[in-house]
């Protein structure tokens, strides 16, 4: 039931001391509005992960070689493990019918490429056709590397959107046909494709691997093995298909290469359903980390309130004693003070709310970048902090208001 008398009483006493008020509830505004812009923060790296992993291919596994850090079989550690066209070819003969997409890739960075008076340098890979697939990369303008690049060895070129701005001001369909010179070879550009993982991935170039090969005398090196496998019908059932897939693969390039079974250096594989799980794992992680800082923060707050609450009932100390020798009951005494404590904690905390979310909802959609994507607060979350801003008004006044209830009134009226 509305009580007039008891809030002519909360805004009294807040008129007499309005500074003191103010830096409390400041306090508690403060730690509602980092809450919600860590919050806010976290849903954006959620958004921006989930957006990167899907991206890639679900059921995409590389193998990478790498250098050993045991020895074995009378060999030393530190060598390094280069995987050649027999290991590819074995893998590919053995899971035939599993296997959907492959590719080896063969990687060199700062590729000097020309054409007329401008030039730029870029990622050079040299891959086969099914790359495409593999990578996300849909074309924009001509067509990808074909089988028949492949088998003669044809310099052709597949440019990113980086190498299309800079070299031909963003024309995608002009730069289609036209010759551009990387590292002194001249090369045909039969292709311009599009690549959603980001500006690294925008600077990316595509030969054929054998080209690649031939030219950067890389015959016996087949660099990085890529693959997916067919789709399966459940998460459960794909990662346990891709995950047994890797250890076999993983096992027999440790015998060919003789590499010890417990080198976890010297062949590394890598599959996107356990980077998708892991990157869940670090979100989940860092809400509750975000969270605890939220809430800690709050915490100070909900002290400051509970201190002026104590200070309140102090300075009230004879007013209370002759409310109780009225025959004003305990429970009216914890009542007046709690809604006090009630009244400030929430309306400081809905200022500290209201003010995180608007400026999330003016600056989300402003931030996409690669990690951070329209950070925002949901519905619930919202729903679930202002449940907490009345729990910690509660709090707050509870051990003022349960001091208040104990004193005698006989105490109090002697009180100066």
């Amino acid at each position: 039931m509305f009580n007039i008398e008891r809030w002519q009483e909360i805004f009294e006493a807040i008129s007499k001391n309005k500074l003191r008020t103010f830096l409390t509830g400041f306090s508690v505004s403060s730690g509602i509005f980092i809450l919600i812009i860590l919050l806010g923060i976290a849903e954006g790296l959620r958004k921006g992960t989930k957006k990167q992993f899907e991206r890639d291919i679900p059921t995409k596994i590389s193998f990478f070689g790498g250098r050993t850090s045991k020895s074995y079989e009378g060999l030393n550690p530190n060598r390094q493990i280069d995987f050649t066209p027999k290991d590819y070819q074995a893998i590919i003969d053995k899971f035939e019918g599993e296997i959907q997409y492959e590719s080896p890739l063969l990687k060199r960075y700062g590729a000097i490429t020309t054409y007329k008076e401008n030039n730029g340098a870029y990622i050079l890979f040299g891959v086969k056709p099914d790359s495409q697939f593999l990578n996300n990369a849909y074309l924009v303008s001509g067509r990808f590397l074909s089988q028949r690049d492949y088998d003669i060895k044809s310099k052709v070129v597949v440019l990113g959107p980086r190498p299309i701005q800079d070299l031909f001001g963003g024309d995608y369909k002009g730069a289609v046909g036209k010759t551009v010179v990387i590292n002194d070879t001249s090369y045909k550009v039969v292709g311009v494709y599009e690549d959603e993982g980001g500006e690294r991935q925008d600077t990316f170039v595509y030969i054929p691997h054998s080209t690649f090969s031939s030219l950067y005398n890389s015959q016996n090196k087949i660099g990085r093995m890529e693959f997916t496998l067919n789709p399966s019908d459940s998460y459960d059932e794909g990662l346990n298909r891709l995950e047994n897939f890797g250890w076999q693969i993983k096992k027999y390039l440790h015998k060919v290469h003789k590499v010890h079974p417990d080198d976890n250096r010297g062949i590394v594989f890598r599959n996107m359903f356990t980077q998708g799980k892991n990157i869940y794992m670090m979100n989940v992680g860092m809400k509750f980390f975000f969270w605890g800082i939220g809430v800690l923060t709050l915490l100070s707050g909900i002290v400051g309130v509970s201190n002026i609450m104590l200070i309140i009932v102090k300075e009230r100390t004879k007013e209370i004693g002759i409310r109780k020798a009225l025959g004003a009951q305990p429970k009216s005494i914890i009542n007046m003070i709690l809604h006090e404590a009630i009244f400030i904690t929430t309306i400081s905390g809905f200022l500290g709310l209201f003010s995180g979310l608007g400026i999330l909802q003016f600056a989300s959609p402003f931030i996409e970048t690669d990690v951070i994507l329209n950070p925002s607060v949901p519905f619930s979350v919202a729903v679930v902090t202002v449940f907490l801003l009345i729990i910690a008004g509660a709090i707050a006044g509870y051990v003022p208001a349960r001091h208040a209830a104990k004193i005698k009134p006989i105490v109090a009226l002697r009180d100066e």
